[in-house]
């Protein structure tokens, strides 16, 4: 097993904190002064690439949300950076998974805590949980009836727990920490997109001062708004530390 004793001189961790979102920010820039074509990151460039590209290539999102996708990971991504930087704070935007949408964020307390977040939006609608076949479900404010929620953010948190424990090298972690590290599967709702308040009463929880709504699938997941989630990662570190 590897260990940071034995490390090699060249190891680096995945791109990470500030450098992470710099690079995303000028992604960001890059992406909203080119008129990104449906299906085309190559536009202007004689069918190459742009050097950034890589990144909006990587988060697998479709070009016209590319932007507004990684203003969101900007955002919350660097709130999350500055508010617990003194606490050793690691924050891995976009980490890329086989075969499933990547980690919107993976927050690491090395051997402390770790919380996968995934950032989620449906526009303005109420997002459902039917507890009978733990799935979650949409619906629209101005029309009845349901829709599944596919591919299940739920069902991606639960991989990306599993993706961890096979890529624990990538960041130097023990099987121990990777493994027994106490973790938080986090659905962060991007508004306008909210829970339905007509959740029961069983499926909330406390942490700390904060009542949070907990959903099984494979495991169990909060979901919280995006305007809670510093809160949120404060008061579950501070159950760890």
């Amino acid at each position: 097993m590897t260990t940071v004793k034995d490390r090699p001189s060249n190891f680096q961790l995945p791109l990470h904190n500030e450098p992470a979102f710099r690079k995303i920010r000028e992604a960001k820039d890059y992406a909203s002064t080119q008129a990104l074509a449906a299906g085309s990151l190559a536009m202007g460039t004689g069918g190459v690439i742009h050097p950034l590209g890589w990144l909006i290539f990587g988060l697998a999102y479709k070009p016209l949300v590319v932007t507004q996708k990684l203003a969101r990971l900007e955002k919350l991504g660097t709130s999350i950076f500055h508010e617990f930087e003194n606490q050793g704070v690691q924050v891995f935007p976009t980490l890329p998974v086989e075969n499933n949408n990547p980690i919107d964020l993976f927050v690491r307390f090395p051997q402390t805590t770790h919380l996968f977040i995934s950032i989620r939006s449906k526009g303005d609608r109420e997002i459902v949980y039917n507890e009978s076949r733990e799935v979650l479900q949409v619906k629209r404010k101005d029309k009845n009836g349901l829709k599944l929620w596919k591919p299940c953010p739920l069902i991606e948190l639960a991989d990306y727990e599993k993706w961890l424990n096979k890529n624990r090298d990538k960041f130097l972690m023990s099987s121990r920490e990777a493994q027994k590290t106490p973790t938080a599967k986090v659905l962060v709702l991007w508004p306008p997109t909210k829970a339905s308040p007509n959740h029961k009463e069983h499926l909330y929880t406390e942490i700390g001062s904060m009542k949070i709504l907990v959903l099984r699938r494979k495991g169990s997941a909060f979901v919280i708004p995006e305007s809670e989630t510093t809160e949120f990662v404060k008061n579950w570190l501070a159950k760890y530390t």
